[in-house]
């Protein structure tokens, strides 16, 4: 039978979220995550894994709790509402905590080392799923004539990822709310819109 771990595993596993998400993923010394999760670090990897690993791991539980607003933007009723979502969850998310601004899967790993290149590649393949989603989201507002004929589902979409990288990064060199508020409000003004919906907020 097994000994029971003294630690617990979900508490643990926020901090060193936190951690990684304050400092990114070469940031965060061995010593700052066996600190947050209050363990040693063989009790820490025998639960998590090697580093790469608890990253991974920290990473899934950073967009499960904490990128929630983009499943329920693809949700909305048009393709402009899906941007505006989209845009503000990020505001919100990007500069809600002061500890820890910016976002995880931006600055995670923007440019590291040879041995963190599997990480920075995990966070690339992340972006890249949710930017099809926008894309296949707003194939369906086109389809629909939400958009206009002359819509470039794939260019909204990576249109909208950029603006939210950007502000991501903005947030995390400490850029106000405000701010971050009147550059979304900027990409919207230029949204195009169909036939089909009246454009709302």
């Amino acid at each position: 039978m097994g000994r029971h771990r003294e630690f617990d595993v979900e508490k643990a596993l926020d901090a060193v979220l936190c951690v990684f998400w304050r400092k990114g993923y070469e940031g965060a010394s061995y010593a700052d995550l066996t600190a947050a999760a209050g363990v040693e670090r063989p009790a820490l990897y025998s639960a998590f894994g090697n580093k790469e690993s608890l990253f991974r791991q920290a990473l899934a539980r950073y967009y499960e709790r904490y990128v929630d607003y983009l499943p329920a933007a693809l949700q909305r009723p048009t393709a402009r509402e899906v941007a505006a979502h989209a845009l503000r969850g990020a505001i919100d998310l990007t500069t809600r905590y002061p500890e820890h601004t910016g976002c995880l899967g931006i600055q995670g790993v923007l440019a590291g080392s040879d041995e963190a290149e599997p990480v920075r590649q995990a966070l690339i393949e992340s972006r890249a799923e949710g930017e099809a989603q926008l894309r296949e989201r707003f194939e369906r507002a086109k389809a629909e004539g939400d958009l206009p004929e002359t819509a470039r589902p794939d260019t909204l979409a990576a249109y909208l990822m950029a603006v939210l990288h950007g502000m991501a990064v903005q947030a995390k060199a400490g850029f106000s709310r405000e701010t971050l508020e009147a550059v979304a409000e900027q990409a919207l003004s230029n949204w195009p819109s169909g036939r089909a919906a009246p454009e709302t907020a």
